[in-house]
C-alpha cells in the first residue's frame, strides 16, 4: 500500500528536475535508447495521473512496473552522460516512495 504523503513529498521534490531533464535526456539519447522514449512517456503519465490524483492517491502500479521492466529496475546504461544516470535515480527514489 502506497504512504501518499511520502510519494507526494518526493513527487513535489523531483517532478521539477525530472520534467526538466526527462526531454533533454530522450532528444539526446533516444537514438541509441530508443527505450528511453517509452521511459519518457511513461514518465508523463505518471505526472498527469499523480496532478489528477492530488491530493489523493494515484494508481501508478502499471507505470511503475513498465518502468522497471524497460529499465531493467534502472540500471544505468555504460554509455549515457551524468543526466541520464540521474534521470533513472530519481525515476528509482520516486518508484520506492510509491511503494513505501
Amino acid at each position: 500500500m502506497t504512504n501518499n504523503t511520502v510519494f507526494n513529498e518526493t513527487a513535489t521534490r523531483l517532478f521539477p528536475q525530472l520534467k526538466q531533464f526527462v526531454p533533454v535526456v530522450d532528444k539526446v539519447h533516444g537514438p541509441h535508447h530508443p527505450e528511453f522514449h517509452e521511459v519518457r512517456a511513461l514518465f508523463g503519465t505518471v505526472v498527469d495521473k499523480t496532478e489528477a490524483a492530488s491530493p489523493g492517491k494515484p494508481d501508478l502500479t502499471e507505470e511503475f512496473t513498465k518502468l522497471e521492466e524497460i529499465t531493467d529496475n534502472y540500471t544505468v546504461p555504460g554509455d549515457v552522460c551524468e543526466s541520464y544516470e540521474a534521470v533513472f535515480n530519481w525515476l528509482a527514489e520516486l518508484d520506492h516512495a510509491y511503494q513505501a
